[in-house]
């Protein structure tokens, strides 16, 4: 009987599982109050999924960030890097102390993630479409290695604009990449704007099914449903590459924010960044 069998030993990982999601809020929050800015909208949006996966899904060794044997954790939206910086620090890969030099000069936390920097960043994301056909290859590797690792794509909702994204996910399927996973970041927003206005790609669920991915849609800030989606899509049997769509909320867990009008970059005034951080410790909201 496991963790998500058991309802004792479900409701303590759960519980285990939020801590963290709320902590890595709380990181993130001080990395941006450090520079006075920071994707910090998408940071907390992205929490529950990133303590899912560090919390439970990956094998990894926070000693060892270039152990062969860990799953690879793909950060295509480069922009989310103050997100992975914060569930780094959260899992031991990263000190706790150097958030203090976050986008500072020959930090290795810059503003963008870049993978020659940062200990537990495989890639340097950033231009659109990237992350997929990077993982893709990198499953097709491990596979010819008979190896059993687990490769993660993290991307925007803003990244199924390029036709490079597409072409992965028909090279994935027709390489039988079962142990490649996707997580598309579906917060509607874009830099240009709201997704559903730059380029709708809905339906989401049918379009990647078309494209021959098992899929799971989930409210991406619902922990117990994102986790029992990880679970669900480790252990369907088959060839098909696995995707992950996630719902979330830009600013959750930050009521002023989660309510201010929705933009790329959320502003956040110099005396808010101390009422963000009370608001974390009251609890994520519902």
């Amino acid at each position: 009987m496991n963790a998500l069998t058991d309802p004792q030993q479900d409701a303590a990982a759960l519980a285990a599982l939020q801590q963290r999601a709320r902590r890595i809020r709380q990181l993130a929050v001080r990395m941006g109050e450090v520079q006075g800015q920071g994707y910090v909208g998408q940071a907390l949006g992205i929490a529950d999924v990133l303590a899912a996966l560090y919390g439970e899904f990956l094998q990894h060794d926070p000693a060892e960030p270039k152990w062969e044997q860990r799953d690879r954790f793909l950060l295509s939206c480069g922009h989310y890097a103050i997100a992975l910086y914060a569930a780094l620090i959260d899992a031991g890969v990263i000190p706790e102390a150097e958030l203090e030099t976050y986008g500072s000069d020959d930090s290795r936390l810059p503003m963008s993630g870049m993978a020659q920097y940062t200990p537990g960043m495989e890639i340097s994301g950033g231009s659109l479409g990237q992350g997929l056909t990077i993982a893709v290859g990198m499953a097709l590797g491990l596979k010819h290695k008979a190896s059993e690792r687990w490769v993660v794509n993290l991307m925007g909702d803003g990244e199924l604009d390029e036709g490079s994204t597409w072409e992965a996910a028909q090279a994935a399927a027709h390489h039988g990449l079962s142990r490649l996973l996707a997580i598309v970041d579906a917060n509607n927003m874009q830099a240009d704007g709201p997704c559903s206005g730059v380029m709708r790609y809905e339906p989401l669920v049918e379009k990647w099914q078309a494209f021959g991915w098992i899929v799971r849609r989930v409210d991406g800030n619902d922990l117990a449903a994102v986790r029992r989606a990880l679970a669900e899509l480790r252990a369907k049997a088959g060839s098909a590459p696995r995707i992950l769509i996630a719902d979330t909320k830009l600013g959750r867990g930050v009521p002023f924010l989660e309510s201010r009008d929705k933009a790329h970059f959320i502003r956040v005034e110099p005396q808010e960044w101390a009422l963000a951080l009370a608001a974390l410790d009251e609890g994520v909201s519902e």
